[in-house]
Protein backbone atom coordinates (compact mmCIF):
# COMPACT_ATOMS: atom_id res chain seq x y z
CA UNK A 1 0.00 0.00 0.00
CA UNK A 2 2.91 2.34 0.64
CA UNK A 3 4.10 1.80 -2.92
CA UNK A 4 0.65 2.76 -4.16
CA UNK A 5 0.71 5.95 -2.08
CA UNK A 6 4.08 6.96 -3.53
CA UNK A 7 2.79 6.12 -7.00
CA UNK A 8 -0.23 8.33 -6.43
CA UNK A 9 1.99 11.24 -5.37
CA UNK A 10 4.09 10.75 -8.48
CA UNK A 11 1.00 10.77 -10.69
CA UNK A 12 -0.24 14.01 -9.10
CA UNK A 13 3.13 15.68 -9.68
CA UNK A 14 3.21 14.41 -13.26
CA UNK A 15 -0.29 15.74 -13.93
CA UNK A 16 0.55 19.17 -12.51
CA UNK A 17 3.70 19.39 -14.60
CA UNK A 18 1.83 18.26 -17.71
CA UNK A 19 -0.82 20.96 -17.22
CA UNK A 20 1.80 23.66 -16.75
CA UNK A 21 3.61 22.60 -19.92
CA UNK A 22 0.40 21.90 -21.88
CA UNK A 23 1.72 18.39 -22.57
CA UNK A 24 -1.31 16.34 -23.56
CA UNK A 25 0.58 13.07 -23.88
CA UNK A 26 1.95 13.28 -20.33
CA UNK A 27 -1.49 14.24 -19.06
CA UNK A 28 -2.99 11.15 -20.70
CA UNK A 29 -0.18 9.06 -19.19
CA UNK A 30 -0.96 10.46 -15.74
CA UNK A 31 -4.67 9.67 -16.19
CA UNK A 32 -3.94 6.09 -17.24
CA UNK A 33 -1.55 5.67 -14.32
CA UNK A 34 -4.19 7.01 -11.92
CA UNK A 35 -6.73 4.55 -13.33
CA UNK A 36 -4.25 1.70 -12.80
CA UNK A 37 -3.71 2.76 -9.19
CA UNK A 38 -7.46 2.94 -8.54
CA UNK A 39 -8.00 -0.46 -10.13
CA UNK A 40 -5.26 -1.97 -7.99
CA UNK A 41 -6.79 -0.52 -4.83
CA UNK A 42 -10.23 -1.83 -5.80
CA UNK A 43 -8.83 -5.32 -6.32
CA UNK A 44 -7.00 -5.15 -2.99
CA UNK A 45 -10.19 -4.04 -1.22
CA UNK A 46 -12.17 -6.87 -2.84
CA UNK A 47 -9.61 -9.48 -1.81
CA UNK A 48 -9.46 -8.20 1.76
CA UNK A 49 -13.24 -8.24 1.94
CA UNK A 50 -13.33 -11.83 0.66
CA UNK A 51 -10.71 -12.80 3.19
CA UNK A 52 -12.86 -11.28 5.95
CA UNK A 53 -16.00 -13.05 4.67
CA UNK A 54 -14.27 -16.44 4.75
CA UNK A 55 -12.85 -16.01 8.24
CA UNK A 56 -15.19 -17.37 10.91
CA UNK A 57 -13.50 -15.38 13.69
CA UNK A 58 -13.86 -12.04 11.92
CA UNK A 59 -17.59 -12.38 11.58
Amino acid sequence: MATTAFGALSVVKQAKRARQENDTLRLVDAAVSAAAILTGLAILYRELKRLGDDDVLLG
